[in-house]
């Protein structure tokens, strides 16, 4: 208990600075920090409500409330809809990194661990490719957003690859998670390619 409380814990305060160090310099400390709160009472209220009812679907509830957290404050305060997804997924995927670490700590699970090595990728990729991304001659719109959904794409498409191999992974939901996780990429493909249309 004390071990899920550290790490919950540190979790929200990374997910927090994170977050509103992407965000500063376009919106109040005010306004992130609302819009923040509002992403993780919809991730707590996903993940408690899966608890209860669908125990295995503890990542996707939790991701469709985190998901729902941020759609209302986005249309609460009208806030550019890919800069805030991009914030949120830069905040959210060292969140995710320390859930799967603590996992492999206190159930020794190798899985756990490597998928925290995984994420740990992710996070350096997605910092490198948000300070390199406007250098990109194919990205022709070089607009905010890019580094985020380019890797959520990696990381479904990769849940979706593991999944198909059969290797189990604690927030994996059994046969449907190549499903779900593919048609989550496939998702983030389409506003990727959205993105790189839009003119300025």
């Amino acid at each position: 208990m004390l071990v899920n409380f550290l790490f919950g814990f540190l979790g929200v305060i990374l997910f927090l600075f994170v977050f509103w160090k992407r965000l500063k310099d376009d919106y109040s400390s005010d306004i992130i920090f609302q819009v923040a709160t509002s992403i993780l009472v919809g991730l707590a209220v996903g993940y408690t409500a899966s608890k209860i009812f669908f125990p295995e679907w503890n990542f996707w509830m939790s991701f469709l409330g985190y998901l729902f957290g941020m759609i209302v404050m986005v249309a609460k305060f009208k806030l550019r809809t890919y800069g805030t997804i991009e914030a949120a997924i830069m905040a959210g995927i060292p969140f995710i990194s320390l859930m799967f670490f603590k996992d492999s700590i206190t159930n020794y699970s190798l899985n756990s661990f490597l998928a925290f090595v995984g994420t740990l990728v992710l996070i350096f990729l997605i910092f490198w490719v948000d300070l390199n991304y406007k250098s990109f001659t194919w990205y022709k719109s070089g607009k905010i957003g890019f580094a985020g959904l380019f890797t959520s794409i990696l990381f479904f498409a990769a849940r979706t690859v593991i999944a198909i191999i059969g290797i189990t992974m604690v927030s994996f939901v059994s046969k449907f998670e190549a499903i779900i996780s593919g048609m989550t990429a496939l998702a983030c493909i389409g506003l990727l390619v959205n993105l790189s249309r839009r003119r300025e």
